[in-house]
């Protein structure tokens, strides 16, 4: 049973607590804020136990009557792993804290490669993160290219890959982020940080991306092409894209024309916060035109790393050795189909 910490109970830190302690061979031991806030009362509510992120802030937590168990130093006393689910940029000033308490640790994908060393998704190179000490789990829109490219690639082979990926402005619940009312080419210089993002994990793949933020907050859309060293029909990469995991196909021909109504099956499906885990590939849009194969893909930014999250906790803790048997498990655990 894997003890897990983390630290950061906000958009990420909060879905990794409660992916943690619905699965069976490891717990939530404690998650931290760095203030009062809702979250952190949510926390309390939920049964976690709340430490102060910054040690300096207790009273802030005593004078707003928050009840907290400790600072984050008591916590990773009581911790295997920690997750790191501070803002970019954050989790790299943390690591020296986790060295000196002996504990492993996980950092999400704001922040750079170098912080661990080794960079993750379940699929690609889970047996390489088996017993390590510090991984760093892709970002969102990583995770999702990475999900296709791997199946695809060891199916047909990837010769080359361009994404354009339309970007939301910010999270649903994000006041201080836009643009409100522009397309923003982000960045303006190519190619987008997302390409060389897939080749820390996916080091031989020729990708290059494009990114641009729209006024929007539920989703991310990507636009792929490939070039593939052998070319299928567009059936057979149904096929490859059905047997790979965290993928689900959307019709356009069902109504689920947008983002918007991805979100609202994830209302309908019942999920915790609306989470969409799985890559929404528009199965409609699957076609090869001139020897290219192209289509589109909705990705949930809030929620589609978290799966990935708990696979990289079971690696690093060595509780499986099969990445497939991993998968499954937390996909089960979680109420992914």
């Amino acid at each position: 049973m894997a003890k897990v910490a983390i630290n950061g109970y906000g958009t990420i830190g909060k879905r990794i607590a409660d992916a943690v302690a619905a699965q069976d061979d490891m717990q939530v031991v404690g998650v931290t804020k760095t203030k009062p806030d809702f979250e952190a009362r949510m926390a309390i509510e939920k049964g976690y136990e709340l430490y102060a992120a910054i040690p300096e802030k207790q009273g802030d937590f005593k004078k707003a009557g928050v009840s907290i168990a400790g600072t984050i130093h008591d916590l990773l006393k009581k911790a295997d792993i920690v997750v790191d689910c501070a803002p970019g940029g954050i989790g790299a000033e943390h690591k020296p804290m986790y060295e000196k308490a002996g504990v492993k640790a996980i950092f999400e994908g704001g922040e750079k490669h170098e912080v661990a060393g080794f960079s993750f998704n379940a699929i690609c190179n889970y047996g390489k993160a088996i017993g390590r000490d510090f991984v760093r789990v892709v970002s969102c829109n990583t995770t999702g290219i990475c999900r296709v490219l791997y199946p695809l690639d060891r199916a047909f082979g990837v010769e080359k890959t361009r994404v354009v990926l339309v970007r939301r402005a910010t999270d649903p619940g994000d006041i201080k982020k836009g643009p409100i009312n522009a397309i923003v080419p982000d960045p303006v210089k190519l190619p987008s940080h997302h390409g060389p993002d897939v080749q820390t994990v996916l080091p031989h793949i020729n990708i290059t991306t494009l990114a641009i933020k729209v006024p929007t907050t539920i989703m991310h859309l990507h636009m792929l092409n490939m070039k593939l060293k052998n070319t299928p029909g567009p059936d057979e990469v149904r096929d490859v894209l059905a047997k790979a995991p965290r993928i689900r196909f959307v019709k356009a021909s069902d109504g689920l024309t947008s983002t918007a109504s991805i979100i609202e099956l994830g209302r309908d499906l019942g999920r915790p916060r609306y989470d969409m885990w799985e890559n929404c590939i528009w199965e409609d849009s699957i076609c090869i035109d001139d020897g290219e194969l192209y289509f589109f893909q909705a990705i949930h930014q809030e929620s589609d790393a978290i799966p990935e999250n708990i696979d990289a906790i079971r690696a690093m803790m060595e509780l499986e050795n099969d990445a497939q048997k991993s998968i499954q498990k937390t996909n089960k655990a979680m109420g992914m189909l």
